[in-house]
């Protein structure tokens, strides 16, 4: 749906002071329908002129100042919501929607899966959560989320409801405020049984993947730290360990675990040559079993028990000494 605007305005006492791009992007004007950033965009393109002339987005406008501007844009839904789903709700407020994700769902629309994720069904039961974002293309597809679970990882996940909780919460993971912990089965058992895996990661030339920042890396590296507990022991030569990320790095726990020689069972993107495989486990044995964070003076905690292909750990085993 294209829409044409071709005006002129003039500013009055009341918005004399406020910066051009967040008047024009306040809703008053475009019923909040453009962003901040696409504004900015016509800005720099010379689409809106104050005073007939150019001017950069944070102008300050004053008192009697001419804004006119030409240009087209195209609004589209960004997020389609999806049918209402029985979606596992653990817990929900005026502030905060916390889901029991499960195994093969995925958190938010990407350019290769529109529909059918996370995100799809939060909008359609709780359609205000919808500009719970970033002001960006990319924070649009992840409305309300501020933290994330790969697809084939189970386990807790918290959503904001409203901007305030939204920028909250991101700052508290920013600022490594908020402590979880998750549980896996991995391939061998370390030794020593704890410690803590600091290793620096950086993406794949593909962006595909994460990996161990080395000296020649080329993409951006950021920090990542791992704390790992050895809980027990499953059959011969398989643990059961329980993991605190410092860090919230995409697939971080993946491939920290690979690096010190573990990898986690049914991982198929980050393994090691050499093991013998255990092709029965469907996914990756990665559970986020609780979070715990502090919110507007409320001390909050959520724990999802473990999901039945960690319990039915044992009889993988024996199914594949049944194939040997």
């Amino acid at each position: 749906m294209f829409n044409e605007y071709m005006q002129k305005i003039i500013i009055t006492k009341d918005s004399a002071g406020e910066r051009l791009d967040k008047f024009l992007s306040s809703g008053i004007l475009f019923d909040g329908k453009i962003t901040r950033s696409e504004i900015s965009r016509q800005i720099k393109a010379e689409r809106i002129l104050v005073n007939k002339e150019k001017v950069k987005s944070g102008y300050v406008l004053k008192n009697n100042d001419e804004i006119t501007f030409d240009f087209i844009f195209t609004e589209e839904k960004v997020i389609l919501p999806k049918a209402k789903k029985e979606l596992p709700i653990i817990y929900s407020d005026g502030n905060i929607i916390v889901i029991d994700k499960s195994v093969g769902m995925q958190v938010h629309p990407d350019d290769t899966r529109k529909e059918e994720t996370l995100v799809n069904y939060l909008v359609s039961q709780f359609p205000e959560i919808e500009n719970v974002c970033d002001d960006t293309k990319e924070g649009k597809l992840r409305p309300g989320i501020v933290h994330r679970l790969d697809k084939d990882t189970s386990g807790v996940i918290v959503i904001a409801r409203n901007m305030e909780t939204f920028l909250e919460l991101k700052r508290q993971f920013q600022d490594k405020e908020i402590e979880k912990k998750y549980q896996a089965i991995v391939y061998g058992v370390p030794v020593p049984a704890e410690g803590v895996i600091k290793k620096a990661l950086a993406r794949s030339a593909d962006y595909r993947r994460q990996v161990v920042a080395g000296h020649k890396t080329r993409t951006r590296i950021r920090d990542a730290e791992t704390g790992f507990r050895t809980i027990g022991t499953l059959g011969d030569g398989y643990a059961l360990l329980e993991l605190s990320p410092k860090t919230g790095r995409m697939h971080q726990i993946r491939v920290h675990l690979t690096s010190i020689g573990h990898p986690i069972v049914g991982d198929k993107k980050y393994f090691l040559r050499g093991i013998d495989r255990l092709d029965s486990a469907r996914r990756q044995l990665l559970h986020a079993q609780s979070i715990k964070f502090v919110l507007f003076g409320n001390g909050y905690e959520f724990n999802s028990p473990l999901p039945q292909d960690f319990l039915d750990f044992g009889h993988f085993l024996d199914e594949t000494e049944e194939k040997r």
